[in-house]
């Protein structure tokens, strides 16, 4: 059946929008931190497996790190193991690493590649063990002791970002490419450690000077306290809204992992929702965006 006229007008005037933006944007890379409903929706899913592909088709070099901290508790339950967190931190023995390592090197990891694979994409997987490509050093947690004193508590192999092999990804850009990483580092010692997402695809980005740090989430943004998203949003202006009390809580550690990224040599980092489908495409190749939006930049601008 043909497109009616308005269909096809509006059709063009999509694809013409978009242009301006991957002209801008070819040769540059891109780093996305995949997690939450759209890791677990299958329409959401395939809209994100086929935004990558079109990135990496129109010119843009896009790498992907995903989260999997469900599917770990899954496989924790199913073996009798309970989660403990502190601080919102996985408490991480042997046991549980080599559970991690599974589920994220191997179940979660093998099909966001399939995913992507399916769609015409080639992707390829890695964990942070791959060609060393993730350094690792142990997480201290900062806890306030009840005779009020500052102690450090040791959550085992739980870490911190110590360096990123920048070279590996450049290889795989070279060969055309798509890396898919499971944040899993290796510390001096040789001991596997379990890494938030979102600070690897942080340093993963810094490292690599990345035009966008995109991170996907389960709301629409960052939120003033009228529950309006705010966007266009400088390092200055988050500090300001840290300060006054507008982000706090749960979004405090996202915000954090943009803010360091930019200040850091990104040249922009975006909250977006992963619940809308095609969340990156709207947010890089559109006029208006859906996200927010965080740059040094003094111009309006992505």
């Amino acid at each position: 059946m043909a497109l009616t006229h308005d269909a096809a007008l509006n059709i063009a005037k999509v694809l013409t929008e978009a242009l301006p933006y991957i002209q801008r944007f070819a040769g540059t890379t891109v780093v996305v931190k995949y997690g939450g409903n759209a890791m677990t929706d299958p329409e959401l899913e395939n809209s994100f497996a086929r935004d990558i592909v079109l990135m990496k088709t129109v010119g843009l070099n896009p790498i992907v790190v995903h989260g999997g901290g469900p599917q770990i508790g899954d496989l924790l339950k199913k073996i009798g193991k309970e989660s403990q967190f502190i601080d919102g931190m996985r408490v991480t023995d042997a046991e549980t690493m080599d559970v991690v390592e599974m589920v994220l090197g191997g179940l979660v990891n093998k099909s966001i590649v399939n995913l992507i694979n399916q769609n015409g994409g080639r992707a390829i997987g890695l964990t942070g063990k791959d060609g060393n490509l993730i350094r690792a050093r142990r997480m201290l947690l900062d806890r306030k002791g009840e005779n009020g004193v500052i102690e450090q508590v040791d959550i085992g192999q739980v870490g911190e970002v110590a360096g990123i092999k920048a070279d590996v990804l450049e290889l795989m850009f070279n060969s055309d490419f798509i890396p898919v990483i499971a944040p899993v580092g290796v510390g001096d010692d040789g001991a596997s450690y379990n890494i938030n997402a979102d600070l690897v695809a942080g340093k993963v980005a810094e490292a690599l000077k990345a035009e966008k740090l995109i991170l996907l989430t389960n709301i629409p943004g960052v939120m003033d306290k009228n529950k309006n998203v705010l966007t266009g949003l400088t390092t200055k202006d988050v500090d300001a809204l840290i300060e006054d009390g507008t982000i706090y809580g749960g979004m405090l550690p996202k915000i954090a992992c943009a803010l360091d990224a930019v200040k850091g040599g990104v040249q922009s980092a975006h909250i977006i929702d992963g619940r809308v489908p095609h969340a990156c495409l709207l947010e890089v190749f559109t006029d208006e965006g859906m996200g927010t939006l965080i740059s040094n930049r003094p111009r309006k601008g992505k």
